[in-house]
């Protein structure tokens, strides 16, 4: 029988929960459905002493061992992470004897991974410059600020340079660990892990850490707040700036005025990112065509929807599908 790869995750006090408990339940998981006979995960804490550790939300847990006495070349390097969210401020919390021990351990760790604000331990040991990264978009511009080398991003669930992994916050981690076991063990395995936890969808890494509307929740006044959801359920539609207006009772020069102040965009902007967004859910999730999407997201012809996507994303719709379709989307196409 193979020895199992060590997935050793360094925490310390005030850790998120999430960031320790989330991974090892996963890696826990694809073990028992990888089953005794194949290679499966060891999952073990370190801390700066081991022993008992209080997290950020209270619930206590046990380190195996101490830092220093963490064998050379585990497999699999995570560092958790925690954020200061006291005096009206978010802040990384960047533990300096995880730091300095990091420098020395992740050479020889197959993979290394900054869950979360980890992401800021990593940057401080020096891991992350020259390499595209991400973290919780809370404090994406903090990292940025403070690590120039690092060419942060604070859009993706999770990002991967070579051997060297990061995510964005909270249920995040458990994307990034499934899609370590996928590269372990394949996407089916990862899949049946996915389903055993009762994840709603195993999430690729270059999706986005929220959705358009969600982002401008809390911004909009109830007038703006009701229009967006009301665009969301006729996106097919043409929807000219004037019937927009219309429905507020105001004057198209005080529409749009009012749309930018509320939410940061331009109504043709907004429109443009939500009618993407859906066409990327179909793209995911079902075999429509692309004249289907088109029309059914209200981009109007194939041609605008290759310009949005290129101009947006950088990609093509057919290769975009070909990267993050699931693998529960039906197997025939539809109109």
């Amino acid at each position: 029988m193979a020895d199992p790869r060590t997935v050793l995750v360094a925490a310390f006090p005030g850790v998120e929960l999430l960031d320790v408990t989330g991974p090892a339940e996963v890696f826990s998981i694809a073990s028992r459905l990888i089953g005794p006979g194949g290679r499966g995960y060891r999952v073990r804490v370190a801390a700066p002493r081991p022993g008992e550790l209080t997290t950020s939300s209270g619930v206590r847990l046990v380190a195996d061992l101490a830092l220093a006495e963490v064998p050379p070349g585990p497999d699999t390097l995570l560092v958790a992470g925690a954020m200061d969210l006291t005096a009206g401020r978010v802040e990384a919390v960047v533990d300096p004897e995880v730091t300095a021990w990091l420098r020395l351990a992740a050479p020889g760790a197959r993979r290394v991974a900054g869950l979360c604000a980890g992401a800021h331990i990593l940057a401080a040991a020096g891991l992350l410059d020259g390499l595209p990264a991400t973290t919780h978009w809370l404090t994406a511009d903090r990292l940025a600020a403070a690590h120039p080398l690092v060419a942060v991003d604070p859009d993706p669930i999770f990002l991967r340079a070579g051997r060297v992994w990061t995510c964005a916050g909270v249920t995040a981690v458990l994307d990034l660990a499934l899609a370590m076991v996928a590269e372990d063990h394949g996407q089916e395995l990862a899949l049946n892990t996915a389903r055993a936890m009762v994840m709603y969808v195993k999430r690729a890494g270059g999706q986005s850490q929220f959705s358009v509307p969600l982002s401008l929740q809390g911004s909009a006044d109830d007038r703006i707040e009701g229009l967006l959801r009301w665009i969301d359920e006729h996106l097919a539609e043409e929807l000219p700036l004037p019937a927009l207006a219309g429905r507020l009772h105001v004057s198209v020069r005080h529409f749009s005025r009012l749309f930018r102040r509320r939410t940061g965009r331009t109504p043709a902007d907004y429109l443009e990112a939500v009618r993407l967004e859906a066409a990327r859910r179909l793209l995911e999730e079902s075999e429509r065509s692309l004249p289907g999407i088109a029309a059914g997201t209200g981009l109007g012809s194939v041609e605008t929807l290759h310009r949005v996507f290129r101009k947006r994303l950088g990609t093509t719709p057919a290769e975009y599908r070909r990267r993050f379709r699931s693998p529960d989307a039906p197997a025939h196409p539809t109109v």
